[in-house]
């Protein structure tokens, strides 16, 4: 069996997706070595982007397939993707299709009855993506499949005109289509409206109306309906399909984690001393003094999304701790990607709190947060906050070491999400044997709160906070709590916790995952 995967995440890391591919690859080599082909956008190409750092361009890959292509006017390139496993990937240039747009679309309405024409922002770009990626599939199929079972696994709404191209132009081959999250329960949950307490009440296509995204809906909800096999990452986001897409996943399939990206034996040591080394220096010349020994550095990170990640609950809840006064010094490290011009040359400069200089400092939430709750990092507050507003890819200018690298120094992570379909962030955590706090309301909370034997928090690796749309002071409380507590664990303690971290994190390797997924191929296989 071929599986062909496209998302606008391969070879381009974003978001949470790009975990998923890159983990789960390795997985799906084992189960069809070298008949794994991702395709990504090739943002080189388009958009005159620096070069994928995660792609290895090779000729040789696909090399007769690439010359046919050619002949066909399609704009590849061809390689492998520099992730466990190293699947081959086409990277593709679909600027060709802007001229076609317009019947593209009418023929889709009239085809599907997807509705393109309130289409804004990046809905032109995502739809062209997946149509062409379409025809490099069904290009595919013609010249190196044969008469072998094919699946083609398309993710988020940006890939649902491949679905739509497919099943027209290539109904052979047996479709499938994942959606993350829901544009509209995202949208919901971004725009401040109590998501939970009036789910019932919701309707997808009347809330695609009033939060004006009428073609980001259409498109993901007639590519739910159209594909062979629909699928969703976590029960939670099955339940919001079934009130906001009219239509029950066919399978969920959680997101797993690859072990191979945490480092083994004295590696682990080593990694770990040199992330507590840097982290301590740049906090130490932040705040502009010297810390404790016995600091405890917590984290929090993942996109801008201010509510719907939780970015809110995290610097409330920090300031609850800091009046509670915990017994051993603090340091929470906001690390989200924002707005800035590059990393200070003299860091306490200006303020004690950012790493980076912020374009627009004054209107920044997280700085006026700070402001707000007078997180002012003095030297007798046993709580500091160090934001660090930059992109952790090893070439951040103050820390120079990827996230992960940053990760395993951590002593606590708080995740407490608002909208969070799966949770890749406190996964990742307790892979690196990090204690993680999350909430009910992330799949991986959910997950993990119904473990056979499990008691969900941190003293046993991971705390599942209960959040819902009225329990604001409740659920901060709970997490300052679970913090305090923490501070107070002994180093016996810590390790047991360290080690129950870990234990829930190998639960959800691919290992015991991947199975979901090979069942959604046989799924789509079976109703093409």
């Amino acid at each position: 069996m071929y599986i062909f995967e496209t998302s606008w995440e391969v070879c381009n890391r974003v978001g949470g997706i790009y975990a998923v591919l890159s983990t789960r690859a390795a997985s799906m080599q084992k189960m069809a070595k070298d008949k794994v082909v991702f395709i990504g956008p090739d943002l080189q190409a388009i958009f005159g982007a620096a070069p994928a750092s995660t792609f290895e361009e090779d000729a040789e890959v696909l090399k007769d397939w690439r010359k046919a292509a050619g002949h066909e006017g399609l704009h590849v390139r061809t390689g492998r993707w520099l992730v466990p496993g190293k699947p081959m990937a086409v990277l593709i240039d679909f600027r060709s299709l802007y001229p076609k747009k317009d019947s593209i679309y009418a023929h889709v309405w009239e085809r599907f009855g997807v509705r393109s024409h309130a289409a804004y922002g990046d809905y032109d770009e995502s739809s062209l993506f997946g149509y062409y990626a379409g025809e490099v599939i069904s290009s595919l199929k013609r010249h190196i499949c044969g008469n072998e079972p094919v699946a083609a696994h398309f993710n988020e709404w940006q890939t649902a005109f491949g679905v739509f191209y497919l099943k027209e132009h290539c109904p052979e081959i047996g479709t499938i289509f994942t959606t993350h999250a829901t544009c509209i329960g995202r949208s919901i949950a971004g725009n401040g409206k109590p998501l939970y307490d009036y789910f019932h009440g919701y309707n997808g296509n009347q809330m695609a109306e009033e939060l004006n995204m009428v073609s980001k809906h259409s498109a993901e909800r007639e590519a739910a309906h159209a594909a062979d096999c629909f699928t969703t990452v976590s029960e939670l986001t099955a339940r919001e399909c079934e009130q906001l897409l009219d239509k029950r996943p066919d399978i969920v399939t959680p997101n797993g984690f690859e072990p191979d990206f945490v480092p083994k034996g004295t590696s682990f040591a080593k990694k770990r001393k040199t992330a507590r080394v840097a982290l301590r220096r740049v906090a130490e010349e932040v705040c502009g003094y010297k810390l404790p020994d016995e600091a405890i550095c917590v984290c929090m990170s993942g996109r801008f999304e201010w509510r719907n990640k939780g970015i809110d609950a995290f610097l409330y809840s920090i300031k609850r701790l800091a009046d509670m006064n915990p017994q051993r010094n603090i340091v929470a490290y906001i690390m989200i990607p924002g707005w800035h011009s590059g990393p200070k040359h003299v860091l306490g400069k200006d303020d004690h709190w950012t790493t980076h200089k912020l374009c627009n400092y004054m209107a920044d939430p997280v700085i006026r947060t700070f402001q707000q709750l007078g997180l002012w990092n003095t030297p007798s507050s046993q709580v500091k906050v160090v934001y660090v507003p930059s992109y952790l890819n090893g070439d951040d200018g103050i820390f120079n070491l990827s996230y992960y690298d940053l990760l395993i120094g951590m002593d606590v992570t708080v995740f407490p999400s608002y909208y969070e379909p799966w949770g890749y962030t406190p996964l990742e955590s307790a892979a690196f044997h990090v204690p993680t706090i999350t909430t009910n309301l992330s799949g991986f909370g959910q997950w993990v709160a119904a473990l056979p034997g499990m008691t969900a928090d941190i003293e046993h690796g991971v705390e599942v906070v209960p959040r819902t749309d009225s329990n604001w002071d409740e659920m901060i409380t709970h997490i300052a709590d679970a913090l305090y507590r923490y501070a107070l664990m002994s180093p016996e303690m810590i390790d047991k916790a360290r080690e129950g971290a870990a234990y829930i994190a190998e639960k959800a390797e691919w290992k015991h995952f991947f199975k979901y997924y090979e069942e959604a191929y046989k799924i789509a296989l079976k109703n093409k």
